[in-house]
């Protein structure tokens, strides 16, 4: 099991606490941090937007990516949303352990 940071940008702390509490419902992850108050600029159709967003994080293992994403997707305001991965590659063996374990059993 390779445990992974998702990072997920929300329109609103509404969105990403209703996004976390539906994938820590199914056990998709151990746990969601939510950070809000996120300043974005970017590119969308061909000119730069700026906007407020709420970043979720969450904690998750790589064989549940798939349907996590499928997840956010299905709840999420955006067109295309922002969901990527990060492996864990060190830390605290216990807090890894406990991810593990908090994500058995998970259901989409």
């Amino acid at each position: 099991m390779t445990p992974l940071f998702v990072y997920i940008t929300c329109v609103s702390l509404d969105e990403a606490k209703r996004i976390g509490r539906a994938l820590v419902e199914v056990r998709l992850c151990a746990c969601v941090n939510i950070l809000p108050g996120m300043t974005s600029l970017y590119w969308w159709q061909r000119k730069i937007e700026e906007g407020h967003e709420t970043v979720l994080i969450a904690k998750t293992r790589d064989t549940l990516l798939d349907a996590l994403t499928a997840k956010v997707k299905s709840l999420h305001s955006y067109a295309c949303p922002c969901v990527v991965a990060f492996p864990v590659t060190a830390g605290n063996d216990a807090y890894v352990k406990w991810i593990e374990a908090e994500t058995e059993g998970a259901r989409s």
